[in-house]
């Protein structure tokens, strides 16, 4: 019986100690959640404000003396109201009403002057807010996108373009509220505060403790709920975007919906997306707007406690502790009431404010989020620069750099401690020697490919989707590196050139097709920014999309809007193949290039393609076996390995994958 009251005793004791530790663990990992989100705030206030100063150092020191000087000056009608009671008093008694009429005009005098000047200095500085808000988001934006043009694109493939977008819109517009107004009026109001309480501290320090308890119940009330409303604005920021990406993708795919008729399903998907930003939103001002009433009455008690406090104090004629060494008399008391009413007045006024601070705050995190992403690396150092042939002194053929665009290119070697600047011609040699990649660790999407594209070499890539034809034409362009392996171009390893400089020798003809808003000639022209109206109907012509834009309203001149909406498939991507044409590249990546296009269209550019790709190493993709059959070389793909290769015919006479994908179906599934 005693042992089994002794283990009774002992398990409730090792229970309540389990508790215990519980209780203490989750205390310390809340003390630090507390400590982290503390760190993160400052961090990024101060990153915040180093910045904005960077931008415009004058305007904001001017805005910061604005603020000071509004503050200041809102302290001081207090002073000379119980100036004015204090004469109203002393001379109360005498009755010599005369006397007191200089004292108190010159104080209402000094009063108004005090009001002016308190309106110029808040028109001054909101004005001041207006054009530095204006101003610095501008820069910002002009920042983020500079730096998102240098971002590789690993970092898009891993996120929705609507919640990208959303940084430019949401996050940029809440962090715009929050600089013009939340911030200065939050500045503006902890200064009006600090002056506020050196005038109590001049005349009561007594009275002042009461008005402390008030702002240590209102801190912490602000700091928990603070807490948690900042979460969940956080959390709205980012379901914004996630509903904005799919409001894009809906828009984009809207045709395939239609097609499918699949509306009710994006109809539940937008529901689900909406409603997560919906409870998100509602916790989040629901938490939020929890704090203004709860201000404002703990500001009215404080106001009534000073008020009990001070009638004490004068009923029992209890002592004044104060800066000024005054006596505590009606003349103290009475402004000391009206200087704690303004002072649970600015209390109040930062908690409206907290809202707008919180959201943009939490927009400021996501756009120094996407601040933080490391740029693309680029440690190449060779050039590509156009040249011209000539004679050296020797009367040797050598090449000679030149500004102007002369279709003949050369990669230049800088020059070192060792070597004189030289110059490589450029051939099109392309050689992948023993390449792996993956686009996640431990996961390869390429196994040991090896292909030599020899200068001039037509290279077909085919295989079943998936099979890693386009992987191998992104590890051409740098847009990813290779895991192991090498790339060499014209004998030179591809990591040593630069990546612009490699991307400007390869012309990309890619299956989805983009078309910016402007005109037709200015979207072929985009393939070369320097190129003259001729060489852009040159390329049109040479790619066949002459034939189509003579027919358009305005020729070369009418406007494209909508990425090409008023345009089919075919035009689309004629077009795409004439931008490749006018940059006239010495390589060329035909991505799928005519998979999206008709058999009569295919036709009718087939001539224009194979002049535009003679005499250049091209690497083709397509679904169409019909447009490989002349390939120099037809590399076959089977989950990222090289299966098989050789000519159309010699593939063919194999009777292996090539032969059963040919005479199964011209079309890749």
């Amino acid at each position: 019986m005693h042992n089994q009251t002794y283990e009774k005793h002992d398990a409730e004791q090792l229970e309540r100690t389990s508790h215990k530790g519980i209780l203490s663990s989750n205390e310390r990992k809340n003390s630090e959640d507390d400590k982290k989100d503390l760190m993160l705030f400052t961090t990024n206030f101060m990153r915040l404000m180093s910045m904005i100063f960077h931008f415009y150092p004058y305007m904001f020191i001017g805005i910061l003396l604005t603020i000071l000087t509004s503050a200041v000056i809102s302290a001081l009608p207090p002073i000379f109201m119980q100036q004015i009671l204090a004469v109203i008093a002393k001379y109360w008694q005498s009755g010599d009403w005369h006397a007191a009429i200089p004292y108190i005009s010159s104080s209402i005098i000094a009063l108004i002057c005090v009001y002016v000047c308190a309106l110029a200095s808040t028109t001054i500085g909101t004005q001041l807010c207006a054009v530095f808000t204006e101003s610095t988001i501008n820069k910002l934006r002009k920042l983020m996108f500079s730096h998102m043009d240098s971002l590789p694109l690993s970092y898009f493939d891993k996120r929705s373009h609507g919640d990208i977008m959303s940084m430019y819109t949401n996050d940029v517009d809440a962090l715009r509220q929050m600089l013009s107004q939340s911030l200065p009026n939050v500045a503006m109001t902890l200064v009006t505060m600090v002056t506020l309480t050196a005038v109590m501290l001049y005349y009561s320090a007594s009275l002042m403790v009461v008005v402390i308890l008030g702002v240590a119940c209102t801190a912490a009330v602000t700091k928990i709920v603070g807490k948690k409303s900042a979460g969940y604005f956080l959390a709205q920021q980012n379901e914004t975007g996630n509903v904005e990406g799919f409001a894009q993708e809906y828009m984009n795919g809207l045709k395939e919906i239609k097609v499918f008729t699949h509306e009710a399903q994006s109809l539940e998907a937008f529901d689900q997306a909406n409603e997560k930003l919906f409870v998100v939103s509602h916790k989040a001002n629901l938490t939020a707007n929890m704090l203004p009433p709860l201000i404002f009455n703990i500001g009215n008690l404080a106001y009534v406690m000073v008020a009990l406090a001070g009638g004490i104090c004068l009923l029992y004629n209890l002592p004044n502790v104060s800066l000024s060494g005054m006596a505590l008399s009606l003349a103290v008391v009475i402004p000391f009431l009206n200087i704690t009413k303004q002072f649970v007045g600015q209390i109040a006024q930062i908690s409206h404010q907290i809202n707008s601070i919180v959201m943009g705050f939490a927009g400021v995190s996501r756009i120094f989020h996407l601040l933080d992403e490391l740029p693309e690396q680029d440690e190449g150092y060779v050039t590509l620069v156009n040249v011209e042939k000539a004679c050296d002194a020797k009367g040797q053929s050598c090449v000679h750099e030149v500004d102007t665009c002369t279709n003949l290119w050369a990669w230049k070697h800088p020059h070192t401690a060792s070597q004189e600047v030289t110059y490589t011609p450029l051939r099109g040699d392309v050689l992948l020697k023993n390449l792996d990649f993956a686009y996640e660790p431990n996961r390869l999407i390429l196994h040991d490919i090896s292909i030599h594209a020899q200068p001039g070499y037509k290279i077909a890539l085919v295989g079943a989707t998936g099979a890693g034809k386009t992987t191998i034409t992104n590890l051409l362009n740098r847009f990813y590196e290779v895991a192991d392996g090498k790339i060499h171009y014209d004998g030179i390893n591809l990591t040593k050139i630069k990546k612009r400089d490699l991307r400007k020798s390869l012309g990309i003809v890619l299956q989805d097709v983009n078309l910016f808003t402007g005109t037709v000639i200015d979207n072929i022209r985009y393939g070369r920014l320097d190129a003259s109206d001729e060489e852009c109907m040159q390329a049109a012509h040479l790619s066949g999309a002459d034939t189509f834009i003579e027919r358009l309203p305005d020729g070369y001149e009418t406007r494209i809007t909508d990425n090409g909406s008023n345009l089919s498939q075919g035009q689309r991507q004629l077009l795409a193949i004439a931008r490749a044409a006018v940059a006239n590249p010495p390589v060329m990546i035909l991505d799928e290039a005519t998979s999206s296009i008709d058999t009569h269209t295919e036709e009718l550019v087939q001539k224009g393609m194979d002049a535009l790709m003679r005499g250049r190493t091209t690497f083709v993709i397509a679904h169409r076996l019909s447009t490989v059959r002349n390939a120099d070389e037809i590399v076959v793909l089977d989950h990222g390995r090289i299966v098989e290769r050789g000519s159309h015919d010699e593939l063919l006479l194999a009777k292996g994958v090539y032969y059963q994908l040919y005479t199964g179906a011209f079309e890749l599934e």
